[in-house]
């Protein structure tokens, strides 16, 4: 994959709820028109040697600064999508233009090693990428702590709970300081509440790194929580029906939730699934 060099036109921001404005953290910088795009994919198309075509036609930028969800049936091609951006899967068609100097990847299941500890599990990537061990144990403890997993450095993965297993996760990508991030649907196997944590823990770190965030959910509330916007994609082979702004400023508080406004932005992406087909 090759830098990028066709920037596109940032999202115009719009008012948001008073509940949405309250929080400590400050927001992400927003996208401008001169930055180049971390992440573009232009006319991808996607065909398997069974020839299956999972996608067609897909154009779509992310700048730093911003968060994109993708959402929609399943079997679409939303995963691969993200295996293209980073480099594991190729396209037929088209091309996907990568502007980024680290490339951050967190999949379904955390994919820990069951006998390296939470230290050990954060610092791998860091490990294989020969990251000199004074920086590397630097990176490690700053990214543990900010996950929330300060005093369970020595734990191993099986005497975690699945929210933390999926926060070693996320350290273990952070310590390569990524401003491209893929998520392939990192909270899908969640109970609710622990996914409700862990999309504010997800905020709190896009706000104080401003990354360009890819991220695959099939939740329609999760999707509009986290994003600057929404991407709605067709059933197979996939392509975008619709890619709709999210207007809340961040930082964004729990309560946004449950304000007429999200619930409006919730019921225009899933009309838009509605038509997926």
């Amino acid at each position: 994959m090759t830098a990028a060099t066709s920037p596109s036109v940032p999202l115009q921001a719009r008012s948001a709820p008073e509940t949405a404005k309250a929080g400590a953290v400050k927001a992400p910088p927003r996208a401008t028109p001169a930055s180049p795009p971390a992440l573009r994919f232009a006319g991808v198309a996607k065909r398997f040697k069974d020839g299956t075509v999972a996608l067609t036609g897909v154009d779509l930028t992310v700048h730093r600064g911003e968060f994109v969800s993708i959402v929609g049936p399943s079997g679409c091609g939303k995963s691969t999508l993200l295996r293209i951006a980073s480099g594991l899967d190729a396209v037929s068609e088209g091309a996907a233009e990568v502007s980024s100097r680290s490339v951050g990847y967190v999949f379904q299941d955390a994919t820990l090693l069951a006998w390296r500890s939470v230290k050990d599990n954060v610092g791998l990537f860091a490990e294989l990428e020969k990251v000199d061990k004074a920086t590397r144990a630097r990176r490690v403890a700053e990214a543990i702590e900010l996950v929330g997993l300060t005093g369970f450095e020595k734990h191993l993965p099986h005497e975690l709970s699945g929210g933390m297993r999926m926060r070693t996760s996320l350290a273990r990508s952070l310590v390569l300081d990524p401003d491209l991030f893929l998520f392939d649907e990192p909270f899908g196997a969640l109970d609710e509440i622990t996914r409700e944590r862990l999309n504010e823990e997800l905020l709190r770190l896009f706000a104080l790194s401003g990354f360009a965030g890819l991220f695959v959910t099939h939740s329609v509330a999760e999707a509009v929580f986290l994003s600057t916007r929404v991407v709605v994609m067709s059933g197979r082979p996939g392509r975008v029906l619709a890619d709709i702004p999210v207007p809340f400023d961040y930082p964004r508080v729990p309560d946004l939730r449950y304000t007429p406004e999200f619930g409006a932005l919730c019921g225009e992406v899933s009309h838009h699934l509605r038509n997926a087909g």
